[in-house]
């Protein structure tokens, strides 16, 4: 009995140590919600139709879930974010069992500047290149397949694009 006793107080020990870490709130010592943020529609310069504004929804709907920055839509926020999506790439990944020379698996790659600007002082508070990607299986049509992936890289970008809003240390 006592063994469990020792156990059962270590790995109660372990468990006080891996939390000791974690952080409520936002992690670069701002208030929740002390600062709005407007995210204007961005730019899609890439041959992908409709990407501007699925990655648009994607960070706007994060950003508001994570609580750091109050969303504003109507009004100018104390942060601006605006962003040029400049690339779109697809990578072959795997191919046919049965033809060595048609793809059916794809790496999906977008890469977009991302550009937060204080609104009161007009200071640069992000310029800088993010990428997302995803992973495509073509069924029987590529561009379908590409369209359905769309929300999940728009997602994943929204992802980095809000970590680095979120954890900014402006």
């Amino acid at each position: 009995m006592s063994a469990l006793k020792i156990f059962l107080t270590g790995l109660f020990s372990a468990g006080l140590v891996g939390c000791a870490a974690y952080h409520l709130g936002p992690v670069n010592g701002a208030t929740a919600g002390e600062k709005s943020i407007q995210i204007l529609p961005f730019n899609n310069q890439t041959f992908q139709p409709r990407l501007g504004d699925a990655l648009t929804q994607s960070l706007r709907q994060r950003l508001q879930t994570d609580g750091t920055f109050q969303l504003v839509t109507h009004e100018t926020g104390d942060v601006v974010v605006t962003g040029v999506i400049r690339t779109y790439d697809r990578r072959a990944i795997g191919y046919l069992s049965t033809d060595a020379a048609t793809p059916e698996d794809f790496r999906v790659e977008v890469v977009a500047h991302i550009t937060a600007r204080e609104t009161g002082s007009g200071k640069l508070l992000l310029d800088k290149d993010v990428r997302g990607h995803t992973f495509v299986h073509v069924g029987s049509d590529l561009a379908s397949a590409e369209r359905e992936a769309m929300p999940l890289l728009a997602d994943d970008l929204a992802q980095n694009i809000s970590e680095l809003l979120t954890e900014g240390t402006w």
